[in-house]
């Protein structure tokens, strides 16, 4: 890895944390796409492809990136690691020999986890940990910067310093990486599904606005897709999870007896007692409606507390 690969790649890091201070961590294809300027060079950190690599870099990939709806199952390891799939199905294509060149030489790149057509989520540094030509597949890593020597001091030629404990390391930030993108991408899912509004208020305002699970997360079925989601704000989210109302499978509302009955100001009268016998707005799209069967199960638990 030459100076100038090494400064590109801090540049493009230290880029992204402005972007995401400014905007939020959901960044917008537009955006990175467009990327930034360095040295008089414009340097846009995706294109076409999901193996990317800007001309100004001479041969290894800035970045890697799995879309929404792309042609590769992009996966992750038992061992926790993301199985990145191979372009096309020829080892020797310039961009897989692009990062396998990454394997060996350690660079640090940028995986840009799509999470709706059009919006990413960006996770750096990452980096090529194994190569897998049998199965068309690359591992990859994710580290923290806090471990790794800073890139001006790296000596050219040698990549980013390897280190006794980065193996163990980096299999347990992955796994956190691994549950922040699900649940991000499950959120960003079902906001879109929804329109952007509460189900039940229809409130508008993203910044109050949750992807509630049907069945939690950590039981079984509580899987972060959008069958499993609704989108609420956040007071009839907390409602929602602490069984003050349920839905039917038939998406009507019930609430709880015990808070029908409370006299407590017009917050409890309007926002949770005025939700009862109402329907759940939902999505047009059949595949995009809560699934019957999970709001079946979370009414059998709703009934036991009601």
């Amino acid at each position: 890895m030459t100076i100038l690969d090494a400064e590109v790649r801090l540049a493009a890091f230290e880029w992204l944390e402005r972007r995401i201070e400014s905007i939020g961590d959901v960044l917008p294809r537009s955006i990175l796409a467009q990327g930034f300027e360095f040295k008089g060079t414009r340097v846009p950190l995706l294109g076409p492809q999901g193996i990317f690599k800007p001309k100004i870099l001479p041969e290894i990939p800035l970045s890697i990136t799995t879309s929404p709806k792309g042609p590769y199952e992009d996966s992750f390891a038992t061992d926790g690691f993301l199985l990145y799939k191979y372009r096309g199905t020829n080892p020797q294509h310039h961009e897989n020999v692009g990062l396998r060149k990454a394997s060996i030489e350690n660079p640090p790149l940028i995986y840009f986890h799509g999470v709706v057509p059009g919006k990413y989520l960006a996770v750096w540094p990452v980096f090529i940990v194994g190569d897998m030509p049998d199965q068309l597949t690359f591992k990859v890593a994710v580290d923290d910067m806090t471990y790794i020597r800073k890139m001006k001091d790296v000596v050219p030629g040698n990549g980013m310093v390897r280190d006794s404990d980065a193996e163990a390391r980096r299999a347990y930030i992955t796994y956190g990486v691994r549950h922040r993108l699900h649940q991000r991408g499950f959120r960003e899912r079902v906001l879109s599904a929804y329109k952007e509004q509460c189900a039940l208020c229809r409130l508008h305002h993203r910044e109050l606005l949750d992807a509630a699970h049907i069945i939690p997360d950590n039981e079984p079925g509580g899987d972060p897709t959008v069958r499993n989601g609704i989108a609420l704000c956040k007071l009839h989210h907390a409602a929602f999870d602490n069984f003050f109302f349920g839905i039917r499978p038939d998406f009507v509302v019930e609430v709880r007896r015990d808070v029908l009955k409370e006299t407590d100001g017009p917050m409890l009268r309007h926002g949770l007692q005025g939700l009862h016998n109402t329907i759940l707005v939902i999505p047009i799209k059949l595949d995009l409606r809560p699934d019957p069967e999970l709001l079946s199960r979370r009414w059998v638990q709703f009934k036991k507390v009601a």
